[in-house]
C-alpha cells in the first residue's frame, strides 16, 4: 500500500515509488493499492499488509526524490527481513522470488 497526501498526489516523485511498489508487488503476485491522506503531509509510506494484521512500515519518502530502482531495492530488503517473521507465511513463500530480484 502507498500512502501519500493529496497534494503529494501531484508531485513526480510519487511516480517512481508508485512504479517501484507496483513493480515489486506484480513481481511477487501480490496486490497494490494508493491510498490519498485527507491531510497534507509531505512523507510517502509504503506498507505491506497481509490482510489479517496490522500493515507494517516499509518504506518512508521524506520528500527526496529517488530512482525506482533505489526504491524496489530498499522495499525488497525490507520484505526479505519480515519473510523470516513466523507471521508473516506468505513472504516466506516468495523469499526465493525476493533474493532473485535483489
Amino acid at each position: 500500500m502507498v500512502y501519500a497526501s493529496e497534494e503529494e498526489a501531484r508531485e513526480t516523485r510519487l511516480e517512481s515509488i508508485q512504479i517501484a511498489t507496483k513493480k515489486t508487488a506484480q513481481m511477487l503476485k501480490m496486490n497494490f493499492e494508493f491510498i490519498k491522506f485527507k491531510e497534507n503531509y509531505s512523507k510517502i509510506y509504503v506498507y505491506y499488509d497481509n490482510g489479517t494484521d496490522e500493515p507494517i512500515p516499509l518504506y518512508c519518502n521524506k520528500g527526496k526524490k529517488e530512482k525506482a530502482q533505489d526504491i524496489c531495492s530498499s522495499l525488497r530488503k525490507m520484505m526479505f527481513v519480515l519473510s523470516f517473521h513466523p507471521k508473516h507465511s506468505a513472504l516466506k513463500r516468495v523469499r526465493d522470488s525476493i533474493m532473485t530480484l535483489s
